[in-house]
């Protein structure tokens, strides 16, 4: 089986960079792959996409040698099972709360007797080379996402399950459960008890041997966060990347020409 280069470089005491998609096209996902990512994740939760796109999407990033990923929409066997035979090299799961939620994650991300992954990698026995069904559980990385005030309170117990690999911390969700919507939901958080809360769960990644990762709105956030021990952090995404560079280039625009935005009906939502 083709080695988990994410595994190899954390081995090696340096950090990874995570991209994000949440656009269902192959072409993005080829793109974004060939950027220089150690990692992508295909967004099945909250992207414009269901599994009939990722496979193809996954195919697209074949060739940059990119490690694959993907986060699923919940703590569900059929989907966790599916994205792996698809090819996935790690999942995320989201709103994970509890250790027992944790160890049923990693029970359907390995095979026996290391869990209850059922067998058939129809794609990923091609994409992920000779002797998976042996290797996998190895190779495989199991992502708890850490994203309620419910999680936070079952933090170490949950940084402490058997087999599980990391914490990945979703700031816009955690920020609004922690402080009941007092907060606005949103990512590179700048308020000292939100910083608190993520060195705390740094804190208990390492004291139990598991990788922290974090999902950031920029590239200098990511790299404090690096700072404070977090092994990955996911920059953007295709969504807004797009956005930003695109309105970047009409700000400028305008800037140089004296050009003003005239709406008509499409501003107004139709044309």
């Amino acid at each position: 089986m083709i080695k988990n280069k994410l595994k190899q470089i954390w081995a090696e005491g340096r950090p990874t960079i995570n991209g994000w998609l949440s656009i269902g096209n192959p072409f993005t996902a080829e793109i974004m792959a060939a950027q220089g990512y150690d990692s992508v994740s295909i967004d099945v939760q909250h992207g414009a996409l269901d599994y009939s796109m990722l496979l193809p999407m996954f195919q697209a990033m074949r060739a940059s040698g990119v490690v694959p990923m993907a986060r699923v929409p919940w703590l569900e066997p059929g989907i966790i099972m599916k994205v792996l035979d698809a090819g996935a090299y790690g999942v995320i799961c989201p709103m994970v709360n509890t250790a027992e939620q944790a160890a049923q994650f990693v029970s359907y991300m390995r095979y026996p007797p290391a869990g209850q992954r059922s067998f058939g990698p129809t794609r990923a026995n091609f994409s992920a080379g000779a002797n998976y069904a042996a290797e996998a559980n190895d190779e495989i990385l199991a992502f708890a996402m850490v994203e309620t005030a419910e999680a936070m309170r079952n933090l170490d117990a949950i940084a402490a399950t058997p087999g599980l690999d990391g914490i990945y911390v979703g700031p816009a969700d955690l920020t609004f459960s922690l402080h009941q919507g007092r907060l606005a939901p949103g990512f590179d958080r700048e308020e000292p008890e939100m910083i608190e809360a993520l060195q705390t769960i740094v804190a208990a990644c390492k004291k139990h041997g598991k990788r922290a990762a974090l999902h950031c709105g920029t590239a200098d956030y990511a790299a404090r966060a690096i700072k404070w021990g977090f092994d990955m952090t996911t920059v953007s995404g295709d969504s807004r990347l797009l956005a930003s560079a695109a309105q970047a280039s009409v700000a400028r625009f305008r800037e140089l020409t004296g050009a003003k935005a005239v709406l008509g009906e499409a501003g107004k939502g139709g044309y």
